[in-house]
């Protein structure tokens, strides 16, 4: 129906990082056969952690765009590295051309920007495969776990998630960006 509309490409935006590798590519191959010209651009946050190899199964199924950030900051609720992704074509017909020597000048750059905004930092350590769980999407999972740090809840958060997960199907498994 968005093509016979005159949608000029089909965007698969995945705010919580539930795209695994296989269904990345299976979802990106079913829209490529669909649609062969209609160019496809996937996005997806990392919080489990499979999100460069999600990235690369969607652009081996035929995704025509896959996002990532500069690598100080991607992981975690943010998106896949870029680095990891552009080494990983390096040398393939996916080969973005994008030199490592300039990928780490930039990084060095925003690690630095970074660190000035350290205290802002929401205190997430590590990638959450739970979200295929909770399915809560990568900033919203951020601000809620910094926020219940602020309030004192951090021995709560596997109850607080798991509310968010009842809360959701209540109102009805509702589309969160």
């Amino acid at each position: 129906q968005l093509v016979d509309m005159g949608v000029h490409s089909l965007a698969i935006k995945d705010m919580a990082g539930l795209l695994t590798p296989r269904s990345a590519g299976v979802l990106v191959k079913a829209l490529r056969q669909e649609h062969p010209n209609m160019p496809i651009h996937v996005h997806t946050h990392d919080t489990a952690g499979n999100g460069v190899a999600s990235m690369l199964a969607a652009a081996h199924a035929g995704a025509d765009v896959v996002d990532g950030a500069i690598d100080a900051m991607s992981g975690l609720t943010s998106q896949p590295s870029l680095g990891a992704i552009v080494a990983n074509v390096r040398g393939t017909s996916f080969d973005t051309g994008i030199h490592s020597s300039e990928l780490n000048e930039l990084n060095t750059y925003w690690e630095n920007v970074r660190s000035l905004y350290a205290p802002f930092e929401s205190g997430q350590l590590s990638g959450s495969s739970d979200v295929y769980q909770h399915e809560i999407p990568g900033g919203q999972y951020t601000n809620l776990l910094f926020q219940s740090k602020q309030l004192g809840l951090t021995e709560r958060w596997p109850q607080i998630k798991r509310k968010y997960a009842e809360a959701n199907i209540i109102m009805g498994d509702i589309p969160k960006v």
